[in-house]
Formats: C-alpha cells, sequence, structure tokens
C-alpha cells in the first residue's frame, strides 16, 4: 500500500457536509401504516354515523350491483373490511368540497364536524386516520383557514388521534414556511408537544412541480415543512385543468398528471414522506350498467397507481369502496407468495434465479408490511412475524 495515511482523512474532511446531509435522509416509514385511502366529505355532511353509514351503503352497493370486477374469492374479505372498517382515513373538507359560504355558516359546520367526530370516538366508530382540509393560505382566503382550523381543534378539546390537516393549492414554499409556523404557534395555544401537529401538501398547481427558474418545487415544499410534512397528496382535477388539458381527458392516468406524481415521487423518497394518488370523478352511481363501468374503471386505476408506488389515493363516494378495498387486496394477494419466497431465499442466501440487493430485501418486506396493515395479507401467510418484517424493511 502506497498512499499515505493523511488521504483518508482529506477524504473524510471534504464530504463532511455531504455525509451530514446524506445522513439526514430517510426512506419511507413503511413500518408505519399508511392507510389505503383517504375519504373527503364535507364537513356539513360529517355526523357521528358517517362510518357505520359508509360501509352500509357500499354493502348495499355490493348486494345490489354484482357482479363485481375482482375474483369472488375477494368478496368476503372485502365485505368483513366494508363491515369492520370501511373508512381508513377521513378529511373533513372545508376546501372544493365545501366551497365558499358566510363566516358564519363555515363557524357552524367546524364545530358541528368536530362534535361529530368526538361523538364518534366516544361510540368507537371513530377512523384511524383523520384530519381536516382547510382552505388555502392565499391572501383571499388565509384568514378564514387559519379560523376554521383554530375553531376546529377548539371544538375537538385538541387534535384527534391520527389527526392530520391538510394545506391545499400549494404554490410557493413560503407558504409551506407558514404553516410550519402556524402549527407551532398552535400547539403553544393548546399546551401540545412541539410537532405534535402535521400536514399533508397539496400539489394542484404546475408551479408546486415545477418553478418559474426550472427547479422542482416540490421537494423546496418537503424541506419548508421542517420535519411536519405528513404527505404528498396530487389533485387530479386542478392540476389537469391548469395544465389545459380539457375536461373530458382529465385523469389520473393522463402524462401532465404521471409526470408530476414521479416528480413528487421522487421529491419524497428520500425524505421518508408517503404520496398519495389523486381520485377519479367517475362515480359509481346511477342504473347496474353505470355502476359497474364505474368500479371497472376504478379497479383499474386503484391497481394502476398500486404498481407505480403510490398505496394511497382519494375516494369521494360510499359505492368506491368495494373496489378500493378489492383492488387493494388482489394486489397485496396476487404478490404476496413471490415477495415472501424472494425475501426467505435473499435471507437464507439462496439464489432462485432472481439476483435481489438490499434494497429489494427492504422493499418486499415493506409490500407484506404494507399488506398486512390494511388487512389482505395474514402473518400466517407470509411466513414472518411483525418484529422480522418491520427489521427487513427499515
Amino acid at each position: 500500500m502506497r498512499l499515505a495515511r493523511d488521504a483518508y482523512a482529506d477524504l473524510d474532511d471534504r464530504l463532511a457536509a455531504v455525509d451530514a446531509e446524506l445522513g439526514g435522509a430517510q426512506p419511507p416509514p413503511v413500518a408505519v401504516r399508511q392507510p389505503v385511502h383517504t375519504v373527503y366529505v364535507p364537513a356539513d355532511r360529517v355526523t357521528a354515523d358517517l362510518v357505520p353509514s359508509w360501509g352500509a351503503a357500499a354493502l348495499a352497493a355490493l348486494r345490489d350491483h354484482s357482479p363485481l370486477p375482482f375474483a369472488e374469492e375477494l368478496r368476503a374479505a372485502v365485505e368483513g373490511k366494508l363491515a369492520r372498517e370501511p373508512i381508513e382515513d377521513l378529511r373533513v373538507d372545508l376546501e372544493d368540497g365545501f366551497g365558499v359560504r358566510d363566516d358564519d355558516a363555515e363557524d357552524d359546520a367546524v364545530r358541528s364536524a368536530a362534535r361529530a367526530l368526538v361523538q364518534a370516538h366516544s361510540a368507537g366508530a371513530a377512523t384511524p386516520f383523520v384530519g381536516v382540509r382547510i382552505k388555502c393560505l392565499e391572501a383571499a382566503t388565509r384568514h378564514r383557514a387559519v379560523r376554521s382550523l383554530d375553531l376546529f381543534l377548539d371544538a375537538c378539546g385538541g387534535p384527534p388521534a391520527g389527526f392530520v390537516v391538510t394545506l391545499p393549492k400549494v404554490s410557493h414554499p413560503a407558504q409551506v414556511e407558514a404553516m410550519a409556523a402556524l402549527c407551532a404557534r398552535l400547539e403553544t395555544a393548546y399546551g401540545l408537544a412541539d410537532e405534535a401537529l402535521r400536514f399533508e401538501v397539496q400539489v394542484e398547481v404546475p408551479r408546486a412541480v415545477l418553478g418559474p427558474d426550472g427547479t422542482a418545487t416540490v421537494a423546496r415544499l418537503v424541506a419548508a415543512a421542517g420535519g411536519r410534512c405528513a404527505g404528498l397528496h396530487f389533485g387530479t382535477y386542478d392540476y389537469s385543468a391548469a395544465c389545459g388539458v380539457a375536461g373530458p381527458y382529465q385523469s389520473m392516468e393522463h402524462p401532465a398528471a404521471d409526470h408530476a406524481k414521479a416528480v413528487m415521487q421522487v421529491a419524497a423518497a428520500g425524505a421518508g414522506v408517503p404520496v398519495c394518488d389523486g381520485s377519479t370523478n367517475v362515480l359509481p352511481v346511477g342504473g347496474a350498467t353505470a355502476v359497474r363501468a364505474a368500479w371497472a374503471l376504478h379497479s383499474r386505476l386503484v391497481r394502476r397507481s398500486l404498481e407505480r408506488g403510490f398505496y394511497q389515493g382519494w375516494d369521494l363516494h360510499p359505492a368506491q369502496l368495494p373496489t378500493r378495498f378489492a383492488a387493494t387486496y388482489a394486489f397485496f394477494r396476487d404478490g404476496a407468495p413471490d415477495a415472501a419466497r424472494r425475501l426467505r431465499a435473499y435471507l437464507d442466501r439462496r439464489s432462485e434465479g432472481v439476483l435481489d440487493e438490499p434494497a429489494t430485501r427492504r422493499a418486499l418486506a415493506g409490500f407484506l408490511l404494507r399488506g398486512l396493515h390494511c388487512g389482505a395479507l395474514t402473518f400466517a401467510g407470509t411466513g414472518f412475524d411483525r418484529a422480522e418484517l418491520r427489521r427487513h424493511a427499515s
């Protein structure tokens, strides 16, 4: 060996700042449950029995409009999910779904929705995840957004379990910084722990993806949250319209939407931030033919998102729940045998024709964990226990 010993120290000095930056990068926390969907309900329609009501409506749609666009062996599992936990993540909507109303009307809706959530929690009918989508922080709606969030927290007696705020129509990192500062002030006002309040950034305008100077704005949005970013949510129709896509062609699978989501995915990958796909506005309503066509579309779009690494999406109607869970369950059940076999072969250092690497090991374990979290899989079916999978997914 002829290299002087100080060469090592020189490299360490040169790369110290980079080491520190890379040390802060985090993979998505797949060991922590991510809901498979977010259900948006206007604030004035939130009732204490909303969750069982949506479950009953979804089961009625299943009963009335069979056959379904999925394998019949999934039916019992889907029916069980709809009876047990039809909504994983509920978002009380004060933005587009609620519209612009006078201050008294919005105040009343906020308080009523908050009281309904408290009652649902007392009755054991709460969702695992819940939140409120306020209006955006642009000048015209800023004060209304802050007032509604403050009123909601006050009426709930503080944030409910699994609480998150959705910040829509973000177009500049300064808006995210302001939201983080607002959360800190609310924590002080309500006696909460530091960083108890987190929020999702909704990507609905082109400037949130690509800035006028050509930079990827979405990466700056995540950084501007100062660790409070709970997710990046894509707004299919606002974004498509802003890109000039005509109404009949606006879709989760339009190339403009795919580009935006790919940028979001890359920006979030090193920050440990989950990404959520948008929704389809084709609802399963009307006669059997119309419902089945909407189900077929929804099933295909959910599966498409899952295959592209978007494990969460929006649902807007009770009759979308059967296909949300059926498509999700089918995705994980189809892939589980191969994922479990490959993970076991990797751990046992056996070659079975696929050369998997450490990163793939994490992805395989994460896939199985996600399937377990939503109820598609059982531990017995994977051949691993929870601790093993969490360790390998980390």
